[in-house]
Formats: structure tokens, C-alpha cells, sequence
């Protein structure tokens, strides 16, 4: 029974998540790709090239937000999202496509990890610490339901426009609205700010730095970053990829003859994805039931990796056989397991992390999941251009199950 409070605070962070995932471009990114002319294999670029910048900003963008302050760093943050929603709408080119990647790959750099060291720092002011999991899961089932809100709302913008390249600059009204929301955090969350002198600085920067050593010196929580990191750039990599069978489904349902395929594409992945990322929510919210079901956290974080992946791995199987259906069914697991780990996972790291360096922490779990992205994804796109989607899907996820038993967590 969780005896934290819901205060204005609470729905703040809540609104946030839930404005911040009103990405209406989402569900229709890599039909976007393919109906310009891009291959898979360019598509798995596209993502390595935006995780590799990530991977280049992240660690930076973690030690200035424990620096100069979160807030800030949440502001750059949006506004290099702004500026990637623009050039998406306007891009003539595939090369142009990088140039958004780039500025999408700085907004998240600058927010990642950030906004859950204010969490976790309101939860201390409050002497909440205990409820981490619980607290976290609440605010991520906000973002859940943004996520569900926002697949209909696009399904509707598609349909009424025919055009996928509107839902980018539409996208960006939410984000202007969560500008105004972070504006109105007390400053207790923005972190120790620092004196701007060069001295004060040079010296912040070494402190945090040694804090930062001392932490990665600690293989419990190196191992638990890792393996939220793997799971994480699964997630990433192929949850996706579930829209192209969305569109094999859509295509051959005989009914409803007077839609297009591209309107019967269209609703089913606005309403598919509706339902997944309300059970998302739902799971999120639930984490901390779903944690105390298992002995320890290590073996929940274990247990619904392997699920998640072998999930994963039978879609793929599926998909390559053509029952588009069941494989659908089999990759909204990977969706709801990554909604149930990442509370457990992000609270084990603050019980092992010193308050001050937790943004910088919470940044190089990021950093390892891009790496792992940055391999991931040409790999998918590589063998769904030459054997298809689905054993494309099978050959990558076979590869996380071999680097899940190589990061499963022991006791400490």
C-alpha cells in the first residue's frame, strides 16, 4: 500500500510524461520511411546514426545537468526536439533525415535521466525513498497513456490529411505545453546549481567525476544497468517494426471494402496501438505488485527478460509464416515487460547511487543502450531487406538472448 501523496507535484511529473509521449509521428515513423523510398537497411541507419550521437552527448548532458542545473538542461532538451519535429516536416531528402535524427538524438541526451533524478529527488525531500518503484511506475503510466492517446489522434490526423509528414509538426503543440509545465518546477528540483566561474566549474566537473568512478566500481550496479539497457534497446529496436505487420493484417481483412488500404492501416494501428500502451499503462502503474511477486528484484528483472525476448523471437517465427495476428499478439509482451522492468530496474540504481551524480548515472544507462542499438538496428534492417521481416526479427532477437544470459543479475 503506497503512502506517498498525490500532490501538485505528482501531477506535474505525471502531465509531463503524458504531454511528452503525445509523439503523434510515432506510430507511423517507419511507414513514413518506407512510403519515401527508404529500404530497411536505411531505416537501421537512420536509428544507428541518431543512437550514435545520443551515445556522443549522453554522458556530457548528464554531468551539465547535475552542473548547471536540470531545468536547463530540460530546456535544450525540448527545444532540440522542436527543431527535429520542423525538420522532418520539411526534409526533401534522405539526407536531410540525419540532420533530424541529429537534433532528436540531443534532445533526448539532454533529457534522458534527468527528469528522473528530480523524481527521485522529490522522494528524498519527502522521506518517500521507499516507494521509488511504486512512485516511478505511477508517473510512467502517464506517459503510457499519453503514448495510447496519442496513436488515435494520429490514426485521425493520417486519415483526415493522408499525409504522414503533418503528424511531425503537430507534434510539436505538446511539447511547447510541456516547456510551460517544466517552467513551473520548483527550483529545489533543479539540482545543486553551481557558481559559473571557470575554478568552480573545472572543480565541479572533477568531483563529480571521481563520484562517478567510484560508483562504475560497483559490478552489482554496473550489471543492473546493463541489463536495464538491453531489454531497453530490444525495445527500442524492434517495437517499431510492429507497424509493417500492422499493415499486413489491415491489408488482407476483406471487410470494409470502402477504405483504402492505407485509411484500414491507418485505424488499425491507431486502435492497436490505443490498446497496447493502455496495457503499457496499466503495467507501469502495477510494477511494484509485479516486483513483489518475485523473491528478490534480480530475479524479476531476470525472469521478465528472458519472457520478453522469447516473446519476441516466436513474432518473429510467426510473422515469417504469415499469421500476422498471433504475431502482433506476441510482440505486445515486449511492450508491457519493458513498462514493468524499467521501474525496478531505474529504483535498484538509486538505492546504489549517490543523489548528486544520479543524473550521470542514469545517462551512461542510456549510453549503453544506444550502444547496443547502434549494433541492433542495421542488423534488423540488414537481414529483413535479404530474408524478410520476420527471420529478420528472429536473427537480432537471438542475439539479446544470448547477451541476456551473459548480463543476468546475481545477489549482491
Amino acid at each position: 500500500m503506497s503512502s506517498f501523496k498525490k500532490d501538485i507535484q505528482y501531477y506535474k511529473f505525471g502531465f509531463y510524461g503524458f504531454l511528452k509521449n503525445l509523439r503523434f509521428f510515432e506510430p507511423f515513423l517507419i511507414l513514413f520511411f518506407l512510403a519515401v523510398g527508404l529500404s530497411y537497411l536505411q531505416i537501421g541507419i537512420l536509428y544507428s546514426f541518431r543512437e550514435i550521437a545520443r551515445n556522443i552527448l549522453e554522458i556530457p548532458a548528464g554531468v551539465f545537468a547535475d552542473t548547471f542545473g536540470r531545468k536547463r538542461s530540460m530546456i535544450i532538451s525540448f527545444v532540440s526536439y522542436l527543431i527535429s519535429f520542423c525538420v522532418f516536416f520539411f526534409a526533401p531528402s534522405y539526407e536531410m533525415f540525419f540532420a533530424a535524427m541529429l537534433f532528436y538524438a540531443i534532445g533526448d541526451a539532454f533529457r534522458t535521466g534527468t527528469h528522473k533524478a528530480m523524481i527521485f529527488d522529490y522522494l528524498i525531500m519527502n522521506n518517500w525513498q521507499q516507494h521509488k518503484i511504486n512512485y516511478y511506475g505511477h508517473t510512467r503510466s502517464f506517459s503510457q497513456f499519453g503514448t495510447a492517446i496519442s496513436s488515435l489522434i494520429a490514426a485521425a490526423i493520417v486519415l483526415y490529411t493522408g499525409d504522414y509528414r503533418t503528424i511531425f509538426i503537430l507534434s510539436a503543440i505538446p511539447y511547447l505545453f510541456n516547456l510551460i509545465l517544466l517552467s513551473s518546477y520548483p527550483k529545489e528540483l533543479d539540482g545543486a546549481i553551481r557558481n559559473n566561474d571557470n575554478e568552480s566549474i573545472s572543480s565541479q566537473f572533477k568531483i563529480i567525476f571521481n563520484e562517478f568512478k567510484l560508483a562504475f566500481k560497483k559490478i552489482h550496479l554496473l550489471k543492473t544497468i546493463s541489463s536495464i539497457s538491453l531489454f531497453s534497446a530490444y525495445n527500442k529496436t524492434i517495437k517499431d517494426f510492429i507497424q509493417p505487420i500492422i499493415v499486413s493484417l489491415a491489408i488482407s481483412i476483406p471487410i470494409a471494402s470502402v477504405y483504402s488500404d492505407e485509411q484500414k492501416s491507418a485505424i488499425a494501428i491507431g486502435v492497436i496501438y490505443f490498446f497496447v500502451y493502455l496495457l503499457t499503462s496499466i503495467a507501469a502503474k502495477n510494477s511494484a505488485r509485479i516486483s513483489n511477486l518475485f523473491n528478490a528484484k534480480e530475479t524479476a528483472l531476470n525472469t521478465l527478460l528472458f519472457i520478453g525476448l522469447v516473446s519476441g523471437f516466436m513474432a518473429g517465427i510467426l510473422y515469417y509464416f504469415e499469421f500476422s495476428l498471433l504475431s502482433i499478439l506476441l510482440m505486445v509482451p515486449v511492450f508491457l515487460i519493458e513498462n514493468m522492468r524499467k521501474p525496478i530496474g531505474v529504483a535498484m540504481v538509486a538505492d546504489s547511487t549517490e543523489k548528486n551524480i544520479l543524473a550521470s548515472v542514469l545517462s551512461v544507462q542510456s549510453q549503453i543502450q544506444t550502444l547496443i542499438i547502434i549494433i541492433a538496428a542495421p542488423i534488423l534492417g540488414y537481414f529483413s531487406d535479404i530474408l524478410g521481416l520476420g527471420i529478420g526479427i528472429v536473427i537480432t532477437t537471438s542475439l539479446f538472448i544470448i547477451g541476456g544470459f551473459v548480463l543476468r543479475i546475481g545477489g549482491k
